[in-house]
C-alpha cells in the first residue's frame, strides 16, 4: 500500500473513532509499526491529526462512532480474484426459491454477480448487496433495519427487537475477520452482536474467507468451529488450516482461482 493510500486510510479511521491505535492501523494497512508511527508523525506535522500515546486522534473528534476495521472500499480490492472465485462456488450451493442470508462483506458482495440470474429470497445487512441485486436481478431482497455505517457499507441495529428475529434462512453466507481453531472471529463488538443474531436464524452456516484470513486473529469470537457447516476458500489454504477444518468436521470447498480467471477471460 502506497504512502498516500495509508494516509487516506488513517485519516478515514480517525473520523470513525475517537482514538485509533498503532496496532489497529497496522492491521488495517498491513504496514509495520515503524511505518505507521512515521505516517502519524507526518500527518501530525501537517496538522491533519493529533498524535497521542500509542496512536492518533482526530483534531475534530467524531460525534458518531463507527466500526473497527478497514473500510469496504479498501477491502474490496484486496485478494479480489480469490473473492470472485469463492463467491462463484458459494452461489453454486443455491437453488431457485431458497431463502438465504448474506452478511455485509467484500467477499459476500462478489456473490451479487452470479446471483443476477437467480430467483432467491435474500436477507442482508449490506447496503451495496441490496442495491446491486435490486437493480440487476429478480431476487426478493429484505434489508435489516438500523444505522448505515458508511465506511463498511453495512446496516446494524443495537436493539434485540429488530427484524432479524423474524427471518429464517436455509443457509447463511458470511465473511469474517479471521478463522482460527477457537472459531470464527470478528473485529467489532456491534458487528459481532449483529452477526451472532443472524447465525441463529439459519440452518446452515457457510463461511466465505480467502486464505489470508486463516492467519488473522481478533479478540472477539463469533462462534466455535463446530457451528460452521462449510468453509469456502481459495487454493492458498495451508495444509495446517485444512486439517484444522477436517478435525472440526467442517466441509471444505476450495475454489479454483485459475478457473475463475479463465472464465472471466471468456466473458
Amino acid at each position: 500500500m502506497h504512502e498516500s493510500e495509508r494516509h487516506r486510510l488513517i485519516l478515514s479511521a480517525i473520523q470513525d473513532r475517537p482514538v485509533v491505535t498503532v496496532i489497529e492501523l497496522c492491521n488495517m494497512t498491513a504496514a509495520s509499526e515503524a511505518t505507521i508511527r512515521r505516517d502519524i508523525a507526518t500527518l501530525h506535522m501537517q496538522n491533519r491529526l493529533r498524535r497521542v500515546r500509542g496512536g492518533a486522534e482526530s483534531i475534530n473528534p467524531p460525534q458518531f462512532v463507527g466500526l473497527a476495521g478497514r473500510p469496504f472500499s479498501v477491502n474490496e480490492v484486496l485478494h479480489a480474484k480469490q473473492k470472485q472465485a469463492i463467491a462463484r462456488a458459494a452461489v453454486k450451493l443455491c437453488d431457485d426459491g431458497d431463502s438465504i442470508i448474506m452478511n455485509g462483506g467484500t467477499t459476500t458482495f462478489q456473490m451479487v454477480h452470479p446471483l443476477a440470474g437467480r430467483r432467491l429470497q435474500i436477507f442482508t445487512n449490506s447496503f451495496p448487496i441490496a442495491a446491486h441485486l435490486l437493480k440487476h436481478s429478480k431476487n426478493t431482497i429484505t434489508l435489516s433495519g438500523g444505522t448505515i455505517y458508511r465506511e463498511q457499507n453495512i446496516i446494524l441495529s443495537p436493539f434485540d427487537n429488530d427484524v432479524t428475529r423474524n427471518v429464517y434462512a436455509k443457509r447463511m453466507f458470511m465473511s469474517a475477520h479471521g478463522l482460527a481453531p477457537i472459531g470464527l472471529m470478528e473485529g467489532d463488538p456491534l458487528l459481532a452482536q449483529a452477526e451472532q443474531k443472524l447465525i441463529g436464524q439459519a440452518d446452515e452456516l457457510i463461511v466465505l474467507v480467502d486464505s489470508s484470513k486463516f492467519s488473522k486473529r481478533s479478540s472477539l469470537v463469533l462462534c466455535p468451529l463446530r457451528r460452521i457447516d462449510t468453509v469456502i476458500t481459495d487454493e492458498g489454504i495451508s495444509d495446517k488450516a485444512a486439517a484444522m477444518l477436517e478435525a472440526a468436521d467442517v466441509t471444505l470447498i476450495v475454489a479454483p482461482t485459475g478457473a475463475a480467471q479463465a472464465e472471466e477471460a471468456v466473458c
